[in-house]
């Protein structure tokens, strides 16, 4: 069943029923004007001139054009490298930089292994766990 809006709704737990009860009347009335004093917007067809339309687009569109030069201006990419990049830079560091993948499929390789001994094999599931349960 449809309730006015500004009902009181609770769900009875003894008896498992629905119960709406209307708000104070003076609450509500100071409710509703308040809720129709921020919602009224006085908008007649008239009240703006079909020059006046013209000119508020023009200026969205050029705020619009303002903001894709600031946008080529400073791009994004040029802030960031890529993976590959980032990779050769490490391996002059000596650094090797391994995806997550890379790493789960050493550890499965690692537990699969006939030669590792059953502490590895342990130490390979506890940290493929860790990478599994982040994808």
């Amino acid at each position: 069943q449809a309730v006015p809006a500004g009902s009181h709704v609770r769900l009875n737990l003894q008896t498992g029923e629905r119960e709406a009860k209307l708000p104070d009347s003076e609450k509500s009335d100071r409710r509703e004007e308040r809720r129709r004093r921020r919602y009224s917007v006085d908008v007649d067809s008239n009240s703006f001139t079909s020059q006046e339309l013209k000119k508020a687009l023009a200026k969205m569109k050029e705020s619009e054009k303002a903001e894709r030069k600031v946008r080529k201006q400073f791009p994004v990419r040029k802030k960031f490298r890529s993976i590959e990049q980032l990779k050769e830079e490490f391996e002059k560091l000596n650094m090797k930089v391994e995806t997550d993948y890379e790493i789960m499929v050493k550890l499965i390789s690692k537990f699969n292994s006939s030669a590792s001994t059953l502490d590895e094999k342990a130490a390979a599931l506890y940290d493929l766990e860790y990478y599994v349960h982040q994808v």
